[in-house]
């Protein structure tokens, strides 16, 4: 079960309509709708055989408990102004679905605040380099870390009914400040995106080479062939938290470059312990 028995996500991307079936799977009892701003797009949805999907947003929160915003960073604010103006219920609670924190509670989050409705931030740490409603995927949160941020100081139990909600769709919940959530997916999830472009970028220089690639090279750049436009606006946004590690990354591999010039190999096998190590933990963290 779940407290809410009415929500409604406002974007119908992969990660909103991944939502909205995880939420329709779930919870078959209760009800989602979902919105989009382009009615191709939401024809596309119902094609699919998903009916409770609308261009009309005044219909798409009429009833809802509460309303995830699964839209660009950008654009929180604009649609935040959109949902106040086509009426959504004063009662109501509000998250979103974007990978920086930050600026969402200093705009959307203080422009509801001052409407006097709840907003904490949500960041499911799942998705794919494909976009749209088709990849969408109802068992997408299932085991994925869910961070929660609460900068615009809702009440304690407004926190938990949203864990709760994360935790029915089969997330696992953490909650931190925005400053230091950006601060941690700068390094593990927004930085690791650059060095996959890189990759592709410098050993696809010659993209014929790409015939030879094994597997190595197809998993290290996979996250390359993400939406160029949505990495442009993710690394501005959360770009004073990518610059140092950025460096440090720079650091390291001039270290590596010497190393091979200079055939210093305990350096370099210092190094690629060192990554072996870390990366041996990583397949042990539940």
């Amino acid at each position: 079960m779940t407290e809410f028995s009415r929500i409604a996500v406002l974007g119908p991307g992969i990660l909103g309509g991944s939502l909205a079936l995880a939420f329709q799977k779930r919870h078959p009892e209760s009800s989602v709708s979902l919105w989009g701003r382009n009615p191709e797009r939401i024809a596309e949805v119902r094609a699919t055989g998903f009916e409770h999907a609308t261009e009309n947003l005044s219909l798409a929160i009429r009833d809802a408990e509460l309303v995830i915003l699964a839209v660009p960073v950008g654009a929180l604010e604009d649609l935040g102004k959109q949902m106040l103006q086509a009426g959504v219920k004063p009662d109501v609670r509000v998250t979103d679905l974007g990978s920086v924190k930050s600026y969402p509670h200093e705009s959307l989050g203080a422009l509801l605040k001052r409407s006097g409705i709840c907003f904490i931030g949500s960041h499911p740490m799942a998705g794919s380099e494909r976009s749209g409603f088709a990849a969408a995927d109802a068992d997408l949160f299932e085991g994925a870390p869910c961070i929660l941020t609460n900068d615009n100081r809702e009440p304690a139990d407004e926190v938990t009914r949203l864990t709760s909600f994360w935790r029915g769709l089969g997330a696992q919940t953490t909650v931190m400040s925005a400053e230091e959530h950006d601060r941690l997916v700068g390094r593990i999830s927004h930085l690791p995106h650059v060095f996959s472009s890189l990759c592709a970028l410098t050993a696809l220089h010659d993209v014929k080479d790409g015939r030879f690639a094994g597997k190595g090279l197809r998993d290290t750049s996979r996250v390359a062939a993400g939406d160029p436009q949505m990495w442009l606006e993710i690394l501005m946004e959360n770009r004073l938290q990518i610059a140092a590690p950025l460096r440090d990354a720079s650091t390291t591999l001039r270290r590596i470059a010497d190393a091979l010039e200079e055939r210093d190999e305990t350096t370099i096998l210092s190094a690629l312990e060192e990554a072996r190590e870390k990366r041996q933990t990583l397949d042990q963290i539940k």
